[in-house]
C-alpha cells in the first residue's frame, strides 16, 4: 500500500511515520488555506500571515489525523489486535493491522473510535474558537482553530459514511456481522456499498472538474478510486483468509528444497546447483544448520569475475531477515509473511532444521483455483 515512509515520533506505543505521498497532500493543503479558505473567511490580513496561518492549519490537521488513528489503534490493541504503525499518507492516514478484528463487537468499537475523536476534536476547537471570538484572541489564531473545528467535522462526518473501507462502513460490516454471522457476506455487502460510493465519488469528481473545479474535481476522482480499490481489496483479503487460513503450509513444500551450503563458491552454485535444478530460490546451509537464503536472482548484482572468490554465505540474506515459518504454520500466515517482507518465497523450519520452500506463485495458483470453484459454487 505504501512506498517510501519516514519514521516521526511514537505515540502510546505506536509508531507513527510518514510516507512520502502525504508530501502532496500538505502543500495542496497549505496552498489552497493560504488563497482560499484563510482569505475568504478573514480578508485583509497580509499573505504572509495567510500563509503562517496555512501551515499551522496543516500541522493541525496532520495531528488531528494521528488522533484520529491512535484512537482506533488503541482499541485494537485493548482486544489484542496488534498495530506497530500509524501512517499518514496522501488520502489521510491509517492504522496499520496485522489481523482482522475476530469479533463483530471488537470491529464495531475499533471502527467508530476514530470518528468519535474527530468529533471530540471539533468539540474542542468549536470551543476554543467561540471563545476566543469572545476574549479577542488573534485573528489568526482564531482563523485556525476555525479551520481545525470545520476539517475535523468533516473528517468525523465524513468517515461514518456507511461505505467501506470508512469507518462507517466497518461499522457497517461489524453490525451485518453480528446480526448474519457471516464475516464473508457482510464484507460484500459493506465492500458493494464501498465500490457504489466510490463510483459515486468518481461521478462527481468529473462533474465538478467540468464545471471549472479542476483542483477538487481531480481529488474527489481520485479519492474515489482509492475507495474502489480499498473495498475490493478488503473483499478480497477477507476470501483469501477464509480460503486458506487452516490449510496447512507443508502441503506446499518443494520437494525436495535444495539447501546449498554456505561455504560453496558463487561459481560452484550456479554451474552445480542454478544449472541443474533451475529453483528461483535456495535455502543457504552450514551442516544441517539452516543459516539464511539466495534468490538466484541476486547474483546479477554481483560483477561475473568475482564469482570464485565470494561464497553463497558472502551474499546470502541471513535467517534473521528471511520470513520464516513453523511447519504448523496454514497458507494464510505464509501469504501474510511473504507480503510483509515483499519476498516471493518463504521457508519452513523448526528451530534452525530446514523443512522446505514455499512459492508464492504455487500459492496463487492454488488460490485461484479455490476462487473459481467457490465463484462457481
Amino acid at each position: 500500500m505504501f512506498g517510501r515512509t519516514f519514521n516521526l515520533f511514537d505515540l502510546f506505543g505506536f509508531r507513527v511515520q510518514i510516507d512520502v505521498t502525504w508530501l502532496f497532500l500538505a502543500l495542496l493543503v497549505t496552498w489552497s488555506l493560504a488563497v482560499g479558505f484563510f482569505p475568504a473567511l478573514y480578508p485583509g490580513l497580509g499573505q504572509s500571515t495567510y500563509l503562517s496561518m496555512a501551515i499551522v492549519g496543516m500541522i493541525g490537521l496532520a495531528a488531528s489525523l494521528v488522533l484520529h488513528e491512535a484512537a482506533h489503534a488503541l482499541v485494537a490493541r485493548a482486544y489484542g489486535l496488534p498495530i506497530k504503525y500509524i501512517t499518514l499518507f496522501i488520502f489521510g492516514g491509517v492504522a496499520q493491522l496485522e489481523r482482522e478484528p475476530e469479533t463483530p463487537k471488537s470491529e464495531f468499537l475499533m471502527a467508530i473510535a476514530g470518528p468519535l475523536m474527530s468529533l471530540a476534536l471539533a468539540g474542542a476547537f468549536w470551543f476554543g474558537w467561540v471563545a476566543g471570538e469572545g476574549a479577542g484572541f488573534p485573528v489568526g489564531l482564531n482563523g485556525v482553530l476555525h479551520y481545525l473545528f470545520v476539517i475535523n467535522l468533516l473528517l468525523g462526518g465524513f468517515n461514518m459514511i456507511p461505505a467501506f473501507p470508512l469507518d462507517g462502513g466497518r461499522a457497517l460490516r461489524a453490525a451485518l456481522w453480528g446480526w448474519r454471522g457471516d464475516l464473508l457476506w457482510a464484507t460484500r455487502v459493506a465492500a458493494t456499498t464501498g465500490n457504489v460510493f466510490g463510483l459515486a465519488l468518481i461521478g462527481f469528481g468529473i462533474v465538478r472538474a467540468l464545471y471549472g473545479d479542476i483542483v477538487g474535481g481531480v481529488w474527489m476522482f481520485l479519492i474515489g478510486m482509492f475507495v474502489r480499490a480499498a473495498a475490493r481489496g478488503s473483499y478480497m483479503e477477507v476470501i483469501t483468509h477464509r480460503l486458506l487460513d487452516e490449510v496447512p503450509v507443508t502441503r506446499f513444500l518443494h520437494e525436495p528444497a535444495v539447501p546449498v551450503p554456505a561455504d560453496t563458491s558463487l561459481d560452484d552454485f550456479v554451474h552445480a546447483y542454478v544449472y541443474d535444478t533451475h529453483a528461483d530460490f535456495y535455502p543457504v546451509v552450514e551442516g544441517e544448520r539452516l543459516v539464511g537464503g539466495l534468490n538466484a536472482k541476486a547474483l546479477s548484482r554481483v560483477p561475473k569475475r568475482r564469482w570464485r572468490e565470494l561464497s553463497v554465505g558472502d551474499v546470502m540474506t541471513p535467517l534473521a531477515k528471511q520470513p520464516v515459518l513453523p511447519p504448523s504454520a496454514d497458507v494464510g500466515a505464509a501469504l501474510t509473511a511473504m507480503r510483509k517482507s515483499g519476498a516471493e518465497h518463504v521457508m519452513v523450519a523448526e528451530g534452525e532444521r530446514l523443512h522446505g520452500v514455499v512459492a508464492m506463485s504455487e500459492l496463487q495458483r492454488y488460490l485461484s483455483f479455490k476462487l473459481e470453484v467457490e465463484q462457481s459454487g
